[in-house]
């Protein structure tokens, strides 16, 4: 629906010929009533385009709700995926301090100074995952680095690959990110890390532009670990790239 522009000077002649010679009198009432009529018009014209463009903006929110819904759905899986990763750390930091409380004082094992090692190595990784949690992603990214190559035999190495490719990705520095994933999966297949990493890769190269290579590692996902989280987002990715 939409207000003709002739509208108004079409009135305005129909009251011209009408009123012929007439009194000052009639010619003020004229005016005003054509004033009148202006006003009328430009509301209903104010009303007819903010009905279409409510119109336009309900039809653009359906369908930006639907994306937003497929979204928010893959980064809640990614956030408690994180979670889970803080907690298990947090554990195992949990396990190691109840282990030294609980050794007697003047007990010597063989594998007494193994401890230590480890002690050390879980608080350099500790460290750098709590700059990570901070938001601290630059300071994360060089501590990881300086831990793999401090620690080259830790267990915390996929762990740490992970996080410093967690790292580079919420710095949007994707190429960096996929070498980081691509390490766990050619090193450490046998990881938990695994398949977050061939996930997180797979989300690296679509950020990158390179959607038919993207495309292929989501399915590989969808295809070769159902039922997983991972699975999931990766099915969602497909579907937010129109497959």
């Amino acid at each position: 629906m939409r207000v003709r522009r002739w509208i108004v000077p079409a009135a305005l002649a129909a009251m011209a010929l009408s009123i012929g010679c007439t009194s000052e009198d009639q010619l003020k009432n004229v005016e005003q009533e054509i004033g009148d009529l202006k006003i009328e018009v430009f509301k209903l014209r104010q009303q007819v385009e903010e009905a279409n463009s409510k119109a336009t903006e309900e039809q653009s929110a359906a369908g930006n709700a639907r994306t937003l819904d497929r979204r928010f759905q893959a980064d809640l899986q990614e956030t408690m995926r994180q979670l889970q990763d803080a907690t298990r750390i947090l554990n195992n930091r949990l396990g190691n301090a109840a282990a030294l409380r609980t050794t007697k004082p003047g007990t010597t094992t063989p594998e007494a100074p193994q401890p230590v090692a480890s002690s050390e190595d879980e608080k350099a990784f500790n460290t750098a995952v709590l700059d990570y949690n901070r938001g601290n992603y630059a300071i994360a990214a060089e501590s990881l680095n300086l831990f793999l190559k401090s620690y080259p035999q830790s267990p915390r190495r996929p762990d740490a690959l992970f996080f410093l490719g967690l790292s580079f990705y919420n710095q949007k520095a994707y190429d960096k990110a996929q070498q980081a994933f691509d390490q766990i999966m050619r090193d450490h297949a046998n990881s938990s890390q695994f398949l977050p990493a061939k996930l997180k890769r797979a989300q690296c190269l679509g950020k990158q532009g390179l959607k038919p290579a993207a495309v292929k590692s989501f399915k590989e996902i969808v295809d070769g670990f159902p039922g997983t989280p991972e699975a999931r987002t990766a099915q969602q990715e497909l579907s937010d790239l129109g497959f």
